[in-house]
């Protein structure tokens, strides 16, 4: 019942432990795995979009 009652956010402000090497190459890689495939998605569905909008918009007639 006592730890309910304690604030978590106050834990915040204790030393940071150093992260293990091998920890933190996996997750450097994951996140640039993940930035890789969002860069080849928005690659392949940006274009889809300027195509689709450019096909809706009228032309209008110049005098």
């Amino acid at each position: 019942m006592l730890e309910q009652n304690q604030n978590p956010f106050k834990n915040l402000d204790g030393d940071l432990k150093d992260v293990p090497p091998e920890l933190r190459k996996k997750v450097m890689d994951d996140v640039a795995t993940a930035k890789l495939i969002m860069e080849l998605s928005d690659l392949f569905t940006g274009s889809f979009a300027s195509i689709i909008e450019g096909m809706l918009q009228t032309k209008s007639k110049r005098e």
